[in-house]
Order: structure tokens, then sequence, then C-alpha cells
């Protein structure tokens, strides 16, 4: 499944921004759903996961009680909220769905969208 990630930009220190994820040509209410990022160069990291019912979240450390993953499957897509934004957060953000269990690691999702860039000033 061909993934679209949009809502990137640019934000403020202490702003908000929310990602969607939708997929293109089919529904992906049975995926599991995983945000990753990168920052300018350092590896991709985990950020957030959603399990296929939204019954199950996982998150990275750095943004538990800031970021927030849902998912409306009638709308067919999957959110990230992220509020108190902080120059650390400035990344590529990377959607990824998993036709298996949810997952925190890269490996666990099969496909994955081009990104979308996200840069917090101070």
């Amino acid at each position: 499944v061909q993934l679209v990630e949009s809502g990137g930009g640019l934000a403020q220190s202490g702003g908000s921004l929310r990602l969607a994820c939708a997929p293109s040509g089919r529904t992906f209410s049975t995926y599991a759903v995983g945000w990753f990022r990168r920052p300018p160069g350092k590896e991709r990291d985990f950020v957030a996961s959603i399990s296929w019912s939204g019954d199950n979240t996982y998150y990275r450390d750095s943004v538990q009680g800031r970021f927030t993953i849902s998912r409306d499957n009638a709308k067919n897509t999957v959110y990230l909220q992220m509020n108190s934004l902080n120059p650390e957060d400035t990344a590529v953000y990377y959607c990824a769905a998993s036709r298996h269990r949810v997952g925190v690691h890269p490996w666990d999702f099969e496909n994955w969208g081009q990104g979308t860039t996200v840069t917090v000033s101070e």
C-alpha cells in the first residue's frame, strides 16, 4: 500500500502541528501504523505507533505526553498530533504501515511513505 503524509511545515517552539497519513488507492483500516522520524544527520527513530483497532498505542519517551497518535478508520487516515514542539523535534517524519501486529521498529513495517518535513524554530 502506498502511503502519503501531509501536514508538515514550520512551527515555533511550543507550537503544534498535526500530521496525517493516508493510503493511496486502498483502505488500511486493518493495518497497524507507525510514525518514525529522521532528524538532520541522524538515524531514523521510532516516534509512535497504533494498532489497527486503535486500542493500543506506543510512544518514544521524548514525545510521551506531547504527541498523540490516533486513527479514523472511517476516513482512512492516521494522525499524529504534535504539541509543545521543540527544535529537537525537527525531522523528516515518515508514516509506515503493517498488516501484522503493531510494532516499534522499522522492520515491523512493510510499507512506507515519502516523508514530510517538520521544522521547529526557537
